[in-house]
């Protein structure tokens, strides 16, 4: 039997409650000191989460005020204290809610459901100004009928935040619609502008067209130019030749000697006139292949000895072996027409051509010892019928143009000119040849040619479709002792050689005849016929670069009209001496 004393550790009721006996009560103690102090610390733990908390918590009744309250929120309401909202707040309905009927609607639900969670509303604070939070409703059927505990967030930022946001998008959808306007507005002027800008090119297509058909009109007026209009002058520069060779009283010769000269200046002048024209509608296409540049100032040289005989002044050709692709025609016309500048500007001292190299290029220079060129003046020199005054004793009367188709045609073969001068002392003009230079100028094969001493009873084959011009022609060579069958067409040269059986040693044709023949067809023509490979060459005013190309092709030589005699008899000496 167990001892009232001793602990068996299991109490009834009446013990705890300390209606047992006084060794039970004596053992409880302990153990109730120890609850007691745990719900002690959980009581103080509670009332410092519920006193320190950021979100407002209170307990009240639906049906009056508030029963307990945070800090917070009093904070929230605009209160003090917690004590201070209690006091003031005794209706939930009237006083803390902005909205009755909201109320009401959460009174209900919580009825219903006994639970709201995170619901916005608007309470009022103490200056009955609203502020907006989240609240969480428990009913707490045990303390009362309509006695919940609420907590409570502040979030009047996230509120006006998302007012912002709101008014930012309510902004945003505005400026977008306005930009849509002004973009379907831009749509509409774009697709305006697009129809003006294609009806401008429609019309652009049209003018190119009709710009383009003005330019064939004057190519074949530039074409026809050269051929008309140079033919006549042609013919009375071979007849005052012919004279010039004839043995003359002084005062015919002088008279004669005047007449040449008026010829050669007008065809001259005609001739830049053509050249500038197409050089301005890039109708002049340079012809390029290697060309011996030392032989060809060497021929120059020799061209200009006479002038500078006539007019005292020195000339002096110093050359370097070379060897540059380029158009030789061009070249030799912008050469020449710098030295022809040259001797008409200069009144006493001597004039130089000289070839320099410059590491893979070549430098021609033409050098003079004239009036000189003020640098204020120096582009002014390019210009069109632009002359310097006062001329020297050298050279032609010009009309300006020779340095003008100088600076067009350094532009088409896309060499650099440089000119440098000094009044009363003389100028320089330097090209530079921005293609490869070769030191050992026999690579290029120079024909042979072999001596001819004098054309007496040679026989040679003329064809040209101008009654002028073949007449006078005929005249020249006769005067050289030539025996000429001249014809004006390729019918009534081959009907005359079938019927002669006589044999030509040289060939000369006008490339456009009649009937749209041409020279060319007449020169295979007569070959056909005689069976054998005749010498032969084109004399023709048409200087197209596809004439020159397809009569190199063919191996033709061209004689440029208007024709000059010297350069004629070094054409008929070439051609005889390929017999």
């Amino acid at each position: 039997m167990k001892k009232p004393s001793e602990r068996t550790g299991d109490y009834g009721i009446s013990d705890l409650l300390g209606l047992g006996s006084q060794s039970a009560r004596k053992n409880y103690y302990p153990a109730l000191q120890k609850q007691i102090e745990e719900l002690e610390q959980e009581r103080n733990r509670y009332k410092w989460l519920f006193e320190m908390a950021l979100h407002g918590i209170f307990q009240g009744d639906l049906r009056g005020g508030f029963l307990a309250c945070n800090p917070a929120m009093a904070k929230i309401c605009g209160y003090s204290s917690p004590q201070d909202l209690q006091a003031r707040v005794i209706r939930l309905r009237e006083q803390l809610f902005c909205s009755a009927s909201e109320f009401d609607t959460l009174r209900q639900e919580l009825l219903d459901n006994g639970s709201i969670s995170a619901r916005e509303i608007r309470l009022c604070r103490a200056d009955n100004t609203a502020v907006d939070v989240a609240i969480t409703l428990l009913r707490r059927p045990d303390l009362g009928p309509e006695v919940v505990e609420a907590f409570v967030a502040d979030i009047s930022e996230r509120v006006q935040a998302r007012k912002e946001l709101v008014q930012i998008n309510a902004d945003l959808e505005c400026r977008v619609k306005d930009r849509t306007q002004a973009l379907q507005d831009a749509n509409v002027g774009l697709h305006f502008q697009i129809a003006e800008r294609e009806k401008a090119e429609r019309e652009l297509v049209i003018a190119a067209e009709a710009a383009a058909d003005a330019n064939r009109s004057k190519d074949k007026y530039l074409a026809a130019a050269s051929h008309d209009l140079l033919q006549p002058l042609n013919a009375a520069r071979l007849t005052i030749s012919a004279l010039q060779d004839s043995a003359l009283p002084a005062e015919e010769a002088r008279m004669v000697h005047q007449v040449h000269r008026a010829l050669e200046g007008a065809e001259d002048l005609l001739a830049d006139l053509l050249d500038i024209s197409k050089l301005d509608q890039k109708a002049m296409v340079p012809d390029l292949a290697l060309t011996d540049i030392a032989a060809l100032a060497k021929g120059l040289g020799q061209e200009f000895e006479s002038v500078a005989a006539n007019a005292g002044i020195g000339l002096r050709v110093r050359t370097i072996p070379a060897l540059a692709k380029t158009d030789q025609r061009m070249l030799t016309r912008i050469l020449r027409n710098l030295l022809s500048n040259a001797f008409r500007y200069t009144r006493s001292g001597r004039v130089l051509l000289a070839l320099r190299a410059r590491h893979d290029s070549l430098r021609i220079e033409v050098w003079d010892t004239g009036v000189g060129i003020e640098e204020s003046k120096l582009q002014d020199i390019f210009t069109e019928f632009h002359q310097l005054l006062p001329q020297g004793t050298g050279g032609r009367q010009g009309a300006g143009l020779g340095l003008a188709i100088v600076d067009r045609m350094v532009s088409v073969l896309g060499y650099q000119m440089d000119v440098v001068s000094r009044p009363g002392r003389g100028s320089r003009f330097s090209l530079q040849l921005p293609v490869e230079m070769h030191t050992v100028a026999s690579k290029i094969e120079q024909p042979i040619v072999a001596a001819v001493p004098g054309f007496a009873g040679t026989r040679v084959l003329v064809i040209d479709n101008e009654p002028a011009v073949l007449e006078s022609m005929k005249l020249l060579l006769e005067r050289w002792g030539c025996l000429v069958i001249a014809s004006p067409d390729e019918r009534q040269a081959l009907e005359y050689l079938r019927q002669s059986k006589e044999v030509p040693a040289a060939m000369l044709a006008d490339y456009h005849l009649d009937d749209e023949k041409t020279g060319w067809q007449a020169i295979e023509a007569v070959r056909t016929l005689l069976g054998k490979q005749l010498p032969a060459a084109l004399v023709t005013a048409d200087c197209s670069y596809e004439l020159r190309k397809q009569m190199r092709a063919q191996q033709l030589p061209i004689l440029n009209k208007p024709v000059k005699p010297n350069r004629l008899r070094a054409l008929l000496t070439s051609l005889l001496s390929e017999n």
